[in-house]
């Protein structure tokens, strides 16, 4: 949309680094005809291996799982590097597209003994999809504690979720779009990143994955699906 036009307002509702990405010359001053949400991913990425330790005991071999589609993915897997190392985890990154290669990424996993997974949300399985589904069921089925950014994977019957409201994302870019309807210029308006994170957590999942969820997590947890 951007290399279409230079001109025509554009709000971005999703998007990690829009700077490194070329929609925007900064967050505070976009400059262009973008403007929108940033999300936290990466920033939130280590919090994310660090309660899927506490879920999971001796955790020390995790798969992410990102889309190639995904232009979050690489900061995400980057972030990932920099928390793991120090602590000793293991890292084990493959990717899907299609649903045939859900079944090949897990092969992969439970080949290279995974004990956790972390996915990278977006890309070709965003909330709600088929793709979403199968990763939900395989996850499932190889008995891997699942965590992501997103409260609907939860929903979905993932493990657990930390990160920003996307429901609030939408919100929020509604906003943006009001005040360019009404004038203001996308080049005006900061590009907006959250500032409250959530943590959701499957009970039912974890008692069938045979999780004792320890009380230092559940006193976090903004939300307890039964």
């Amino acid at each position: 949309m951007q290399q279409a036009s230079s001109s025509i307002p554009i709000v971005v509702v999703v998007a990690n680094d829009p700077v490194g990405l070329g929609l925007v010359a900064s967050l505070a001053r976009p400059g262009g005809n973008v403007t929108g949400l940033a999300t936290s991913a990466d920033d939130t990425t280590p919090k994310q291996l660090d309660l899927l330790a506490k879920a999971v005991p001796k955790l020390s071999r995790v798969g992410i799982l990102s889309s190639p589609d995904n232009p979050n993915a690489a900061p995400v897997l980057r972030a990932a590097q920099a928390a793991a190392q120090p602590v000793g985890m293991q890292l084990l990154p493959v990717e899907a597209r299609t649903l045939d290669d859900f079944e090949s990424a897990f092969a992969t996993l439970l080949r290279e003994h995974a004990e956790g997974l972390m996915v990278v949300s977006g890309g070709s399985f965003a909330a709600p999809s088929a793709q979403q589904r199968r990763l939900v069921d395989l996850a499932m089925r190889a008995r891997l504690p699942t965590i992501s950014s997103l409260r609907e994977d939860v929903e979905a019957g993932m493990l657990m979720s930390y990160g920003e409201s996307y429901k609030e994302f939408n919100r929020r870019a509604a906003f943006y779009i009001d005040k360019i309807i009404r004038g203001a210029k996308p080049a005006d308006l900061p590009v907006q990143q959250p500032t409250r994170f959530f943590l959701t957590i499957n009970r039912k999942t974890g008692d069938t994955l045979g999780l004792t969820l320890p009380l230092e997590l559940l006193v976090q947890t903004d939300e307890i699906i039964q």
